[in-house]
């Protein structure tokens, strides 16, 4: 990387962060950990980043990606303590949040976020990388860093554009169909992503749902993720594994045997435990999900 590095300088005690933590917890799929140094693509970019203690160092190719960006993308802007006295409601996810303190919600590229997670459904995320790798290297960009080749993320043309046999090449099955018709209405323009943060949680939701291969699943994962809306509670078989054992006791027996017997949750089902979480938990229910899950799949 030709650039120099630029640091960021934190104080922990107020703005608690763990870089390992963030990347490896599944929100993103195109990070990479190579001899102690983070690798991922942002804005076009090759971006190398690591931490050591409260030093955060990072440099981009081809153009700079400067400290405003780098604190936006891991939001060191959310106030962490606050956020951590409000969720800590009991044994689970206070053991959570002390086994992965400093884990940080991340604001994604909002059309890269939604792509990546309509080709998450139904799939673990080693399968889930490797379709968004051969997305990237079929139809994205080519960036040459260091005698390395990185690929930049398609754009909503080139996916639109894209047949369906060259999207399945991808690995993408099913998806493939949503994934071009998505990426056909966001390339005329038809859907903007960015209205979305400005509507309440509800009807950004609703909007969304409404694009081909987006459930409410897909729909929290991008309004969480991606659109700042920290209320969204998405439940993947994770959360819904977590909700069911540990938080059994909030729901009817009866709604528990049923919900545990079946691999997919009915969209009432979901709606019971998303409603459930989002009052329990509050408007920082995101921060909950992602604590409890990154601890379950890690036991």
């Amino acid at each position: 990387m030709p650039q120099g590095f630029m640091e960021i300088k934190l104080d922990l005690a107020k703005t608690p962060f763990n870089l390992d933590y963030t990347l490896a917890c599944g929100q993103v799929f195109r990070w990479e950990k190579l001899n102690g140094w983070w690798r991922g693509i942002l804005r076009d970019n090759v971006v190398k980043m690591r931490q050591n203690g409260e030093a955060l160092r990072f440099q981009s190719y081809p153009r700079k990606v400067d400290s405003a960006f780098v604190w936006s993308y891991f939001r060191l802007d959310d106030d962490l303590p606050s956020i951590y006295s409000r969720i800590r409601k009991d044994r689970y996810s206070i053991e959570a949040l002390k086994r992965f303190y400093g884990l940080r919600l991340m604001r994604q590229d909002p059309w890269e976020c939604l792509i990546s997670y309509i080709c998450a459904t139904n799939k673990n995320i080693p399968a889930i990388k490797d379709m968004i790798s051969s997305m990237c290297m079929r139809f994205g960009k080519k960036i040459l860093v260091e005698n390395e080749t990185f690929y930049t993320f398609p754009k909503p043309r080139d996916l639109a554009e894209a047949s369906l046999k060259e999207l399945r090449l991808c690995k993408l099955g099913f998806r493939a169909e949503r994934v071009k018709a998505t990426s056909k209405l966001l390339s005329k323009g038809a859907f903007n992503l960015e209205t979305l943060k400005t509507l309440p949680y509800e009807r950004a939701k609703k909007e969304l749902m409404t694009l081909p291969g987006v459930g409410p699943k897909v729909a929290d994962c991008v309004l969480l993720f991606s659109l700042d809306k920290l209320e969204a509670f998405p439940i993947d078989v994770w959360m819904k594994r977590i909700m069911l054992e540990y938080y059994a006791t909030h729901f009817e027996p009866s709604f528990v045997e049923k919900a545990k017997a079946k691999k997919l949750l009915s969209p009432r089902e979901y709606e019971t435990i998303n409603s459930f979480g989002r009052k329990y938990f509050g408007e920082y229910v995101g921060y909950a999900q992602e604590y409890l899950f990154h601890f379950k799949r890690c036991q």
